[in-house]
């Protein structure tokens, strides 16, 4: 695409961390690899300056690393010049007076719908289709990521395993990643990322941690569950630095870092543990064995989005092997203690699988195309 064309994306934050994680990867993408002017209008800066620490908080129009930050407030951006790619994402809606603004230009801009990723086969089918506004002479056109080539694809950075590799020949890197949250080098121990909803089986697999004989050194990002660690540390959850030790359990609160750094810490762990939609991306690219918890839904639809990747990756096993996610995956997701602690020694038992077949999965998932390229084509085309 030519590097004059604008993009304006527009994102609400439901999931804290999930959604601006997304649209800044998308942003810094479209900005970085194909010379898209974008400005990514938020209703919540706050959030994504946690994870793009160029960011300031409290200003409501910026830049960073290529890309324009101005807030979405109230009824948006009223009066600003159109650009030539409009993308909601996650069907956030947009305001009154800019889709008037579109429906009264002469030649609108491609209005993209992103959705949220999917495993589930339907999505197939919906990918890519145009959807008329109810009101308004303008049409949407619905971009679900997946993990087929029929679907819309997954963010992926150009070189982004390669960068991984190379990140990991380097003997002093995990060692970098461990000790700057508190911990002292130890190979014996299994390293694992936490990044976890609010989830009431924490503390029990915290405990079969604490009692298991195996040491563990674990990082949960600063306010993550903070209410149940407060509870499982009886008022002294840790310091950023300074890890809590209980049995053979470390654990450690680390400040929220940005998404390069997150990514290097996923390359490191053992095991991770990753929520929502941009960690659980992540986590794949790392090549890693971990564990999804989808973003809890009042009627268990996340139980069913879970079971549809689990059946998708396991599908994948070339001779059809029984990994044991499902128990551990199915007792984290649905927020069961007994059931999570009861699936823990099988998963454990059988993570050397469970990596190879990560390993397996992430190169298999990049001979696909990525989402922004997919989705920079797809815009060229209705231009």
């Amino acid at each position: 695409m030519p590097p004059s064309l604008r993009w304006d994306i527009f994102c609400r934050v439901v999931d804290n961390f999930g959604d601006a994680g997304v649209a800044w990867r998308l942003a810094r993408q479209l900005a970085d690899e194909h010379g898209i002017a974008v400005t990514l209008w938020i209703d919540d800066v706050g959030s994504l300056a946690r994870i793009a620490p160029p960011l300031d908080p409290l200003r409501a129009d910026q830049a960073a690393t290529g890309v324009r930050v101005r807030r979405l407030a109230g009824d948006g951006p009223a009066g600003a010049a159109l650009p030539d790619v409009v993308v909601e994402a996650f069907g956030c809606g947009l305001p009154d007076a800019y889709t008037a603004a579109m429906a009264a230009c002469p030649r609108p801009p491609v209005w993209v719908v992103l959705e949220y990723l999917s495993a589930e086969p339907w999505i197939d089918a919906s990918h890519g289709l145009p959807s008329p506004h109810p009101r308004l002479p303008l049409t949407r056109w619905f971009w679900f990521p997946g993990f087929t080539p029929k679907s819309g694809g997954v963010l992926r950075e150009a070189g982004l395993l390669a960068a991984r590799d190379a990140f990991r020949m380097d003997p002093a890197a995990r060692g970098d990643v461990w000790r700057a949250a508190g911990f002292v080098p130890d190979p014996e121990a299994l390293h694992v990322s936490l990044f976890c909803y609010a989830n009431p089986a924490l503390p029990a697999l915290l405990d079969a941690w604490a009692e298991g004989d195996e040491p563990v050194a674990c990082i949960v990002p600063e306010g993550v569950a903070a209410s149940l660690l407060d509870r499982w540390t009886g008022g002294a959850v840790p310091h950023p630095g300074t890890p809590l030790r209980r049995g053979r359990l470390a654990l450690a609160v680390a400040p929220f870092v940005d998404q390069r750094a997150f990514d290097r810490r996923l390359w490191t762990a053992d095991l991770n543990f990753v929520r929502g939609e941009d960690s659980f991306v992540r986590a794949q690219w790392a090549g890693q064995p971990f564990v999804w918890q989808a973003y809890p839904q009042d009627d268990d639809a996340h139980l069913a989005k879970m079971d549809a990747f689990v059946t998708r990756l396991e599908a994948s096993v070339p001779d059809g092997a029984e990994l044991g996610l499902r128990p551990l995956w199915y007792g984290w997701n649905a927020g069961d203690p007994a059931a999570t602690v009861a699936a823990w020694p099988g998963f454990r038992a059988r993570m050397g699988a469970i990596g190879v077949l990560a390993r397996a999965w992430a190169r298999a998932l990049a001979r696909q195309t990525d989402l922004t390229e997919g989705l920079v084509r797809f815009c060229e085309n209705r231009l």
